[in-house]
């Protein structure tokens, strides 16, 4: 059974963000290899993933996007039960049914993947009326793209949750691509968060390669959604270093800019920063390499043992 991770140290923070990158890197590698279906990666926008994640109490809920891996994983999911799921295995989350895009985890409270763009969006309002309603405690944390942002839906939910006052926090990962089109190619502003003021809400934006100050602008956004009740929009500035789809060449990206982003890795840097103020040493560093490592092998292990679901499978859990 999963338990909610909720180690906010930096050293935890940086092994979880560690684990999220060699995660998607070995699952990349293996669709490149012909051994898995195709997926969309994170790579590069894990600080964003663990910063908000990990801010998260236990009753609060999650709905989440294409991009999900480093979401799950931030929130205790085990990879070796998502790579099941990716590769249509048994013991998979579901069942092998949802492959990467459509992955729920209930027990760790994360509602719904969707792999449309903006879906999650138009999911979030009615999952906030039901806790408002029901008097829940929780808040519910709704992750999503800046290609989301230029959909209609996007505003029909602000607009929606500033009217009737729900608590979502809605998380816009600005990672600059919206699939193979350039963020400034369909929005004139730079800064997702300033658009909330028109609908009567808090908006805030936060260097997304910055897994410490992530946590620290979503720890703030929250207890101002649990104190007001009103929504919040938190944008995390950030990049996406692999293509949209694996296999990918990103052909189409500027490489000075793949570049000028590659140096702001958020895992290089908060890395420095540990072995530098001594938070962290040599030592503890190969160690955490070691696990990881271990912790891939382990999950590649698992979902190759994991068999296919039986065909009596294909009726149950959904709807008719």
């Amino acid at each position: 059974m999963e338990r909610i991770a909720s180690d906010t140290r930096p050293e935890a923070m940086l092994e979880c963000m560690m684990l999220i990158r060699a995660y998607e890197e070995r699952l990349a590698a293996m669709q490149a290899a012909g051994q898995a279906a195709g997926t969309c990666t994170s790579v590069g926008q894990e600080a964003s993933a663990v910063g908000v994640v990990r801010a998260l109490g236990p009753d609060d809920r999650i709905l989440t996007n294409h991009r999900s891996a480093g979401h799950l994983i931030a929130r205790g999911a085990d990879p070796g039960r998502i790579l099941a799921e990716v590769m249509g295995k048994r013991d998979g989350y579901c069942k092998g049914k949802s492959g990467s895009l459509h992955v729920s985890v209930k027990e760790l409270g994360v509602v719904l993947t969707s792999t449309i763009v903006g879906g999650e969006l138009s999911l979030a309002t009615g999952v906030g009326l039901s806790h408002a309603l029901l008097g829940e405690q929780g808040i519910v944390a709704c992750f999503f793209g800046d290609g989301a942002a230029c959909e209609g839906i996007f505003h029909e939910s602000l607009n929606l949750a500033a009217v009737w006052k729900l608590p979502i926090l809605y998380v816009c990962e600005n990672n600059q691509w919206q699939a193979y089109v350039h963020r400034k190619e369909t929005m004139l502003g730079d800064r997702i968060s300033e658009w909330a003021a028109k609908y009567g809400m808090e908006g805030l934006t936060v260097d997304g390669n910055d897994v410490e100050a992530v946590h620290a602008a979503a720890t703030q956004a929250i207890a101002s959604i649990r104190r007001t009740g009103k929504p919040f929009l938190l944008e995390t500035y950030t990049y996406r270093l692999r293509g949209h789809y694996e296999p990918d060449d990103q052909s189409y990206v500027d490489p000075a800019e793949l570049s000028a982003w590659r140096a702001k890795d958020p895992i290089d840097r908060l890395r420095a920063k540990l072995l530098t103020s001594g938070t962290l040493s040599e030592t503890g560093l190969q160690q955490m390499r070691q696990r990881v490592a271990a912790a891939i092998e382990q999950a590649v292990a698992f979902a190759a043992a994991s068999p296919f679901p039986d065909t009596a499978e294909l009726t149950t859990d959904v709807y008719a």
